[in-house]
């Protein structure tokens, strides 16, 4: 009997000692580290932002979609500084229009201002261009630019002026249109399309094909080039052959006595012919033999 009060009181003991082992030291603990792991489950949720980001790999010059973008969430201090923080922003970025990748960006590489084309991007006439077309620059003047009123964003005809004679030192001069209602992209350096400002400019930059861009290579050779100013919303081509200086109203053929052009000019009976340059036609001498007559006629009479 004595011995099962004795195994009773000593089992009681133990379960009192580890009782107070778990009190003292075990639940202290446990609390402890309850206490420290509250902070890293809640401070990077309220420090987070939106970034969007390249969804996959974007090459230079894509139109950028929907689902070419993503939004992840970065800590607040790590966001780059510009970066969009919705999908929206950035399709809204070229004037409303899809904006064109103006550098290859890799997967989760933050979508920034500078690498788009639209506001805030870099001056690119290259992102400009429609599909399949080209920017050809040819040299103008005050007068031949429309005396700097054409600017970025009109449109416009490439008028050729050359002359045809095999001596420089003649004219015959003949003008012809190479190309009807292309595109200004720029004004000397200025290629902004809000510009409203004329200014003047030694070189104008233009919206061709390819083939037009030929075509202007050639006449740059020939003769001097000058900008013809569309109004806004006129798109018709005009179905103009080249004119020769003679074909101008008062204005005879080119002769061949120097290259000097005749005029007919009336004085009223009896007429007189006025002839420039070298030479002196059949009806030239018949004027003046005409003329003597009348005066001596003239000097005859009562």
């Amino acid at each position: 009997m004595r011995l099962v009060t004795i195994g009773s009181l000593g089992a009681s003991a133990a379960l009192g000692l580890g009782a107070l082992v778990v009190a003292k030291i075990l639940l202290p603990a446990a609390a402890s580290n309850q206490v420290q792991a509250a902070p890293v489950i809640i401070s990077p949720m309220a420090n987070a932002a939106s970034v969007v980001v390249a969804a996959g790999d974007i090459p230079f010059g894509r139109k950028l979609e929907a689902g070419d973008l993503k939004v992840i969430q970065v800590p607040r201090n790590a966001a780059p500084e510009g970066a969009f923080s919705k999908i929206d922003q950035v399709l809204a970025q070229d004037h409303g229009g899809a904006p064109i990748a103006l550098t290859a960006l890799t997967a989760r590489e933050p979508i920034l201002p500078t690498k788009l084309s639209g506001p805030g991007a870099r001056a690119s006439v290259a992102a400009e261009l429609a599909p399949g077309m080209r920017a050809y620059t040819i040299a103008v003047t005050d007068v031949t630019s429309v005396g700097g009123h054409a600017l970025p964003g009109d449109r416009v005809d490439v008028v050729l002026m050359r002359n045809l004679a095999t001596d420089q030192a003649k004219k015959m001069l003949r003008a012809e249109l190479v190309i009807q209602n292309v595109r200004l992209l720029g004004m000397g350096l200025n290629a902004d399309p809000t510009t409203t400002k004329p200014a003047s400019a030694a070189t104008a930059t233009l919206e061709v094909s390819v083939e037009d861009a030929q075509k202007l290579a050639i006449a740059a050779d020939l003769g001097a080039l000058s900008l013809a100013l569309r109004g806004t919303g006129q798109a018709e081509i005009a179905q103009a052959a080249p004119l020769a200086a003679g074909a101008l109203s008062g204005i005879g053929p080119v002769g061949s006595g120097g290259g000097h052009a005749r005029r007919a000019v009336s004085a009223g009976p009896p007429s007189i012919q006025i002839v420039e340059g070298d030479g002196v036609t059949a009806a030239a001498k018949s004027g003046l033999q005409n003329t003597a007559a009348a005066l001596q006629a003239t000097k005859a009479a009562p």
